[in-house]
């Protein structure tokens, strides 16, 4: 019996182990498939991965799998770029919806504004071979040059894959020449900034103070001129302190023209400071032509008789700024975005101060044909070597192109125009949009304000100035913001548009760089300010003019003329 019982046991202890090692096998068998199935997922994932980063290299919009961050030479702004309070260079809305859009982030290396400091600092890091990832450079002769010492990236592909169509477009809308002075040896270099056409200088006067004398609204530059006389004579801001044409003593201050003579030159199709096509067809000096000469006599004669501020020599920008706020002056000339720079602090402090725009110079606009240099024009480049060369036309391209027209939720980027946040508060300062942006932005802005558009179908950039000008003009937004966002786009720009005015495209003028030396620049400044208070006769201009060819301007003009014969001919 206890051999019958031994072999019972026997048998139970068989089956027990026998059962162990059959779950045994089948927990062995399934963790092995789990294990295979989780390398197979792991196998997967990096797939994915490398996928994600090659279609963020060579598409628009593809984000990276991981944050790229890359260092960044930057143009700041005064005042912060007049960022919303806490936000910064490095955390702003664009830094923000860039994050989000392809996981990019800068990191400054030196943060300066536009200038001698930043070129300098430029100049300095290439020299030193500690060029930060990204950086802008000034000029088409400084991107061409990093561009022949391999410096910088070859972007010719990144160009192609990396921007979208509505980008290739706005580019298109310029000539030609603009691309090109990006290019080295047939290959691109950089990003150009596309100067939107900001339209003629417009005379800015106190509207208010025309009402107060009974005076009507000029209807050309001499009615201005007598108006503004009035101005003075009867001292409108009281305690003497009342000037009347404000004016900055660099007289010429092109796109950014403010404090200008532009308008006076203009009056007499006088280009100072720009490559024209002379009288006998062949390419000229602004600064050097008869037409000039009779502008300088016209602003002596103001001058004279106290129509110009009589102390312009001793004036800052800041300055005059701040007699503007103070409400002693009563014009100034300007372009269409004078409402949010110089006049919002004008608006803070006296909303019974009405700025009004002129626009007396329609008939002599485009009289002159002029040839662009890029002396002037910013680059975005990349450090040769850097690993992610694509980031500037995916920036470009998320930036002015989808957070505009595709993204309904880009509310924090769009509303920065409406806010008067100043263009340096991008990472990357330029600006990319189709030539005549400024004229068919306002249309449509217009067109929603009068119920013949739908407010839906306007732009990012668009929806954010109606809603705010259509708030200014209900009364329920009444700040300094909304009177700009109004007065420039809806006032000024609206002022252009009724006119039909349309700017002639510059022509290219490629090659060596034929502008004047810093010391034809100072001889040309000295000059016209001696004519102008009358140090010197109108009849020195002549003189001025000997001079200036025989200390360069002779060679410098033979070697425009030779660009724009190379020009023609390519």
């Amino acid at each position: 019996m206890n051999k019958n019982r031994k072999i019972r046991e026997f048998l139970i202890l068989g089956a027990g182990v026998l059962c162990l090692g059959f779950f045994s096998f089948f927990f062995w068998k399934d963790s092995l498939k789990k294990e295979k199935a989780e390398g197979k997922e792991t196998e997967i994932s990096e797939k994915d991965r490398e996928k994600s980063w090659e279609e963020a290299a060579h598409t628009p919009y593809g984000d990276y799998p991981e944050t790229v961050y890359y260092t960044l030479g930057k143009i700041s702004g005064r005042d912060n770029s007049n960022l919303p309070a806490g936000d910064t260079y490095e955390d702003n809305g664009y830094t923000r919806y860039l994050r989000k859009m392809l996981n990019i982030q800068n990191e400054d290396v030196f943060e300066l504004e536009e200038g001698s400091q930043y070129e300098e600092a430029v100049e300095m890091a290439v020299k030193d071979k500690n060029m930060p990832d990204i950086l802008v450079v000034k000029g088409r002769d400084t991107l061409q040059k990093l561009a022949r010492e391999g410096r910088i990236e070859d972007l010719t592909a990144v160009y192609e894959t990396c921007t979208t169509p509505r980008i290739k477009e706005m580019y298109e809308s310029y000539s030609h020449g603009l691309l090109d002075s990006a290019r080295f040896e047939g290959r691109l270099y950089g990003f150009p900034d596309t100067v939107i056409d900001h339209g003629p200088t417009l005379l800015w006067m106190r509207k208010d103070w025309l009402d107060k004398l009974g005076l009507q609204e000029p209807e050309s530059m001499e009615d201005a001129m007598a108006c503004i006389g009035k101005f003075v004579e009867k001292d409108l801001a009281g305690n003497g302190e009342t000037i009347g044409l404000a004016c900055n003593t660099q007289l010429v201050t092109g796109s950014n023209a403010k404090y200008s003579a532009d308008g006076i030159f203009t009056m007499f199709h006088a280009k100072p400071r720009k490559w024209i096509a002379g009288e006998s067809g062949e390419i000229t000096y602004g600064s050097v032509t008869e037409e000039t000469k009779c502008a300088l006599a016209y602003m002596n004669s103001l001058y004279t008789k106290g129509i110009l501020d009589s102390k312009f020599l001793l004036r800052t920008e800041d300055n005059l700024t701040e007699l503007i706020a103070e409400g002693k002056c009563g014009a100034f000339f300007g372009k269409w975005w004078a409402p949010n720079n110089p006049l919002m602090q004008s608006y803070d402090r006296d909303k019974e101060a009405v700025w009004k725009p002129y626009f007396l110079t329609e008939e002599d606009e485009n009289q002159v044909q002029e040839y662009e240099t890029y002396d002037d024009t910013l680059y975005v480049a990349v450090r040769k070597g850097y690993e992610h060369p694509e980031i500037p036309a995916k920036y470009i391209s998320v930036i002015f192109d989808y957070s505009r027209y595709d993204d309904g939720n880009a509310n924090e980027v769009n509303e920065y125009f409406s806010l008067n946040v100043d263009p340096t508060a991008r990472p990357m300062n330029i600006n990319v949009d189709y030539k005549d942006a400024l004229y068919r932005t306002t249309r449509h802005i217009r067109e929603a304000l009068e119920g013949e558009k739908k407010p839906e179908a306007l732009s990012g950039l668009e929806k954010s100035y109606y809603t705010t000008c259509k708030a200014y003009l209900d009364g329920s937004l009444t700040t300094a913001n909304a009177w700009a966002a109004y007065t420039s786009r809806i006032t000024a720009v609206g002022l252009l548009a009724d006119s039909g005015f349309e700017t002639a495209q510059s022509l290219p003028l490629q090659g060596e760089n034929p502008g004047p030396e810093e010391d034809l620049l100072k001889l040309e400044q000295q000059t016209f300010i001696q004519i102008i208070c009358g140090e010197k006769p109108v009849g020195y201009f002549d003189t001025f003019v000997k001079e200036w060819y025989a200390a360069g301007g002779k060679e410098i003009t033979q070697k425009a003329r030779t660009a724009v014969k190379e020009e023609k001919e390519s």
